[in-house]
């Protein structure tokens, strides 16, 4: 474009010493001339205010020319504020991400990744893949379980405990539980037999053993605890399972509302992460899960066809299906947005205003010309043939004067 619209002043001048040459040789030869020397005034004009924005005209230092290199450091402070007053504001993107339906498009692309942007995620995926194995896996497995086991930490789970134990005696879905205690009693009887029959016979006395009353004592308990299991699983009204019931009701209350029960349940659960067995967990949990990512990443496709894919797809329908789980998932993109504006806003502020200050004027000169010097070199043309337009004007006023 630069070079169209150079050719284009050149041929003005050319066409302007021509007319010259001729002289008035005809009428209409002045109107040419008025044109070329006015487009020639034009594009000459344009052209020192184009090139005056990067570079100073013909080398020479005229004031207020240059003004790009110049005024560099200004550019990037102006750009990282427009940034920052216009794009990272809360309340902005708050309001844009509100029309976005991020759970629908990821919906739509978990049902039926295979029809859309297959380059851009398997690069996507080669990338992560990359970037996740650059990474220093003992740190990360270290911060992942830190993470993991701080949150733990903070989760207030005896209360969650007692409403699920609470919800599931409402719904009878303890009964289970109760039956399972049954049978589990009943097994744990008929393996302990000779336990009883030793403890009974080391109590009795000599008298009983001498007679054998021992062992009758000792069939009877074990038979009348046989009898009592039996009819605890058969007779769901039984006495001894409304006692289990009612000590299940006040665990669940107590672990809601009774400070001393959730301190209790609180100390076990630290017992429980810092035991050395379940950091082994946490380890080989971070490991699984990055192995699977791994594979997600170097090869999509089979994945798909597992279940973790089958698992994927009915979630991206489920996120296509369920209006209220799709508000939530925008809701939690659209909070997450604004949160990252609200924190990391003025970081990228600084990132961009740094970024340009760090580069040299000859790179901000050629990038800016780059991207809006078409349009400049069109302002040359249009000042060129607008300019000769007004010469045309002028000179018929003149000759009708």
């Amino acid at each position: 474009m630069r070079l169209v619209a150079t050719a284009l002043l050149v041929l003005m001048a050319a066409v302007f010493l021509t007319c010259r040459w001729l002289g008035p040789v005809h009428p209409a030869i002045g109107f040419v001339r008025a044109f070329a020397e006015a487009a020639m005034v034009g594009g000459l004009a344009d052209w020192f205010a184009v090139t005056a924005l990067f570079r100073h005209p013909l080398g020479l230092p005229i004031p207020h020319t240059a003004i790009v290199p110049r005024n560099k450091d200004r550019i990037g402070d102006t750009l990282a504020n427009f940034l920052r007053s216009n794009f990272l504001v809360p309340a902005v993107v708050a309001r844009r991400m509100r029309r976005a339906d991020v759970a629908g498009a990821l919906g739509r692309w978990l049902a039926q990744p295979e029809t859309r942007d297959s380059r851009l995620r398997a690069g996507a995926g080669r990338l992560f893949g990359d970037l996740l194995e650059a990474l220093d896996q003992q740190r990360l497995g270290g911060m992942v379980k830190a993470t993991i086991g701080n949150r733990l930490r903070a989760l207030d789970i005896a209360p969650l405990i007692g409403q699920a134990l609470a919800a599931a005696i409402a719904n009878d879905r303890h009964l289970p539980l109760i039956n399972g205690i049954v049978h589990w009693s009943g097994r744990t009887l008929e393996a302990n037999e000779a336990l009883i029959r030793g403890v009974v016979h080391e109590r009795a006395g000599s008298l009983m053993r001498w007679t054998g009353l021992d062992e009758t004592l000792a069939n009877k308990i074990i038979d009348g605890l046989q009898q009592l299991l039996v009819q605890m699983g058969e007779d769901r009204g039984h006495p001894m399972r409304a006692k289990i019931e009612e000590a299940l009701g006040q665990l669940a209350h107590d672990l809601q509302h009774r400070p001393e029960m959730q301190a209790r349940v609180d100390r076990l659960k630290l017992e429980i992460i810092e035991n050395p067995a379940m950091q082994a967990w946490l380890d080989g949990l971070w490991e699984s899960g990055r192995h699977a990512l791994l594979r997600f990443a170097r090869a999509p496709g089979g994945v798909r066809r597992g279940r973790l894919g089958e698992a994927l797809r009915q979630l991206g329908e489920t996120l296509q299906r369920e209006p209220k789980l799709a508000a939530a998932v925008n809701r939690f993109t659209r909070r997450a947005a604004v949160g990252f504006a609200a924190d990391y806003g003025d970081g990228v502020v600084r990132l961009v205003s740094e970024t340009v200050r760090g580069w040299d004027t000859q790179t901000v000169t050629q990038r800016l010309e780059n991207a809006v010097g078409r349009d400049l070199q069109y302002i040359r043309i249009n000042g060129t043939i607008v300019g000769g337009l007004v010469g045309v004007a002028l000179h018929a006023l003149d000759v009708a004067l």
